[in-house]
């Protein structure tokens, strides 16, 4: 392994993770925001709609993913229901009100030795909701991050495994791929997505007191390439140190 110029990052479930979640409570802070509800939409039905009606979208996303603006718009849209506050401040209370979120185990001192040891660090992740509403969750919860760049899938349309993101974090570092890491919980999106674009995959597979939402997505998947396979980050952290010694 050589040492990396940078380290680029999944969100979740790899730097932070999303603590007591729940949907119904994030859709209830937007319901509060109606001016308008000609139909006299009550909070269960408003509830339901948006919960279909993202299911069936997920149904069919293949590949990519859609904006929370569009989502948003086109569930209000259809209730004719009117809000006070903006597509963006929607979608902020209501990712919020799902969950304010939670830093995974020792990713801040992770953070602070990319720092002393002047490793850039960058974000990707497959992510519906805005490249700004994700950096403004790093801000607060990982304050001492230093990441030039987030990247969410949902406004470049295709999303990980597609080399396409990873080759777009490249142009806006300016580096080659080898002189990268990418980290993430994911085999088929994040080891595999970071090893088409010929970056070095770290596979990330710390744990939370709370489950995984996405336990199970790595059964079945062998890694026949290098890699690094880590369960704390002192473990990275162990393994940038010894790239050092070389």
């Amino acid at each position: 392994m050589n040492k990396p110029k940078m380290i680029l990052f999944d969100y979740g479930h790899t730097l932070l993770y999303e603590n007591n979640h729940d949907v119904e409570r994030g859709n209830r802070a937007i319901y509060q925001c109606i001016t308008k509800n000609p139909k006299n939409i009550s909070f269960e039905e408003f509830n339901k709609v948006i919960i279909d009606t993202f299911a069936k979208i997920s149904e069919c996303r293949n590949g990519i993913d859609i904006n929370e603006d569009d989502f948003l718009r086109l569930c209000f849209d259809y209730m004719g229901v009117e809000l006070s506050v903006s597509l963006k401040e929607a979608e902020r209370l209501t990712w919020n009100g799902i969950s304010e979120g939670a830093i995974m185990p020792k990713a801040d001192k992770m953070i602070d030795y990319l720092n002393e040891n002047s490793i850039r660090m960058g974000v990707i992740s497959n992510l519906c909701w805005s490249g700004k509403a994700l950096r403004e969750r790093l801000d607060r919860l990982l304050p001492r991050n230093r990441f030039e760049f987030v990247i969410a899938s949902c406004e470049y349309i295709v999303k990980k495994p597609d080399r396409m993101l990873f080759e777009i974090a490249l142009n806006k570092a300016g580096l080659s791929a080898d002189e990268v890491w990418y980290c993430g919980d994911l085999i088929e999106a994040d080891v595999y997505g970071a090893h088409g674009a010929g970056i070095f995959p770290v596979l990330y597979e710390g744990v939370t007191d709370e489950a995984n939402p996405f336990a199970g997505q790595n059964d079945g998947y062998e890694i026949p390439f290098a890699h690094l396979r880590i369960t704390d980050w002192d473990e990275m952290i162990d393994a940038l140190e010894k790239t050092r010694e070389r």
